[in-house]
């Protein structure tokens, strides 16, 4: 896990930064980004329809990591966008498969999940962490701003080949649904559309999708603006979000207990609004307000997806509960992100200035557009369900 999350976070909060100083618009950072997205899409499908029924997981993960390091490799020496574009989707369909197939080597390998799987999964925030500090304290060494260097992506990509090799030697997993038919509408999560006629189910379903179209500036473009902005070492302040969701992801109980849903997910809302406010009136005269933007990532992403996790584990039937966790990994990570990350990089290139970027108004945008999505969701979402355990907190925190 820890590996895992390294390899994501040594190229992806840089990437934008990259890309701008070898002169890409910001439709092509967006398109960039997107591939990670379409990644996530085509992700279930190669893990459902292939790894799941013929391989061995770790020889499937192993292999996908080493392809995925010579590839990411490649992508640091090419200049165009459109070849970047076209490579970067080739590698993130690998390492997006990748993240499913960590989760089912390690749920396979452990007697109580529950309680073990948080306890490893951690690791992957850490070596999240781990990577943005590497960039700022290790890399910066051997080139002046780093973060608009290729060196991130290679230092991942020679991650990835230890990690790669590191994996043959993981305890054999065998396919998990071998001799089993299994059908696209299993994998999208089609069952967990008898749940929309449900208005609560609906209306959560919605706002999580297109919630996450204004998310998706931040991940796009948070780099490329603090860098802007003249803030040093980035990519290492920027890990204060993951330190923020560690703390969140243990206090979560406490919270949820007194919130409930519905006040969880309304406060995770706002947190996106309250940090694009705080960004888009920030300044480095103004750091505080820079640095309470990033910290808000616990509030953000805890509150939100992880009560949302929560929340379908209570409303699904056990029957069709994977099913629908699958249907808003698509609607979320997919759909919403794609549409969030594609908008994003048209809106930034709309507000080019001399010298840089309106910060301003481009962070209003999405901050407006969440405001609006948090305000008819607190009048039209209307939660019964009851209030779920410790433990339930606990394992959907864990499956980031």
């Amino acid at each position: 896990m820890f590996l895992q999350f390294f390899v994501w976070g040594a190229w992806f909060v840089t990437l934008g930064t990259y890309l701008n100083s070898l002169g890409f618009s910001a439709t092509d950072i967006g398109r960039a980004y997107l591939t990670n997205n379409i990644g996530a899409i085509i992700a279930p499908f190669f893990v459902g329809m292939i790894a799941d029924r013929f391989f061995a997981s770790e020889k499937v993960i192993a292999v996908m990591h080493l392809f995925g390091a010579l590839v990411l490799y490649y992508v640091s020496s090419l200049s165009q966008a459109n070849e970047i574009i076209l490579w970067l989707l080739v590698y993130n369909a690998c390492y997006m498969s990748t993240l499913a197939l960590a989760n089912s080597i390690g749920f396979a390998q452990m007697e109580k999940p529950d309680a073990q799987f948080p306890r490893v999964r951690v690791w992957g925030t850490i070596g999240w962490i781990f990577a943005g500090l590497s960039i700022t304290f290790v890399l910066a060494g051997n080139a002046a701003n780093v973060e608009t260097t290729n060196l991130p992506m290679i230092l991942a990509a020679g991650c990835s080949v230890m990690l790669g090799f590191y994996c043959f030697t993981l305890p054999h997993t065998p396919p998990a649904g071998k001799g089993k038919r299994v059908t696209i509408g299993d994998i999208v999560g089609i069952e967990a559309l008898s749940l929309l006629k449900e208005r609560s189910f609906a209306v959560f379903a919605i706002s999580s999708l297109l919630i996450c179209i204004p998310l998706a500036f931040y991940y796009s473009f948070a780099n490329l603006y603090l860098n802007e902005l003249g803030m040093q070492g980035v990519a290492a302040k920027m890990t204060l979000g993951q330190m923020s969701e560690a703390v969140f992801m243990v206090a979560m109980p406490f919270f949820f207990l007194r919130l409930g849903v519905k006040w969880m997910l309304l406060v995770g809302m706002l947190a996106w609004v309250l940090r694009y406010g705080l960004f888009a009136y920030g300044s480095i005269d103004l750091v505080g307000m820079l640095y309470l933007g990033i910290l808000l990532h616990g509030v953000c992403y805890d509150f939100f997806f992880v009560t949302g996790q929560i929340y379908i584990d209570q409303r699904a039937s056990k029957e069709i509960r994977a099913s629908a966790q699958g249907f808003i990994t698509l609607l979320t990570y997919g759909a919403g992100m794609a549409i969030g990350t594609y908008v994003a990089g048209i809106v930034v290139d709309a507000y080019v200035i001399e010298d840089g970027h309106d910060w301003q108004t481009i962070w209003l945008i999405p901050c407006i557009f969440a405001a609006v999505i948090a305000i008819v969701f607190s009048f039209v979402f209307h939660d019964t369900t009851p209030g779920e355990s410790d433990t339930g907190v606990a394992n959907a925190g864990a499956s980031k």
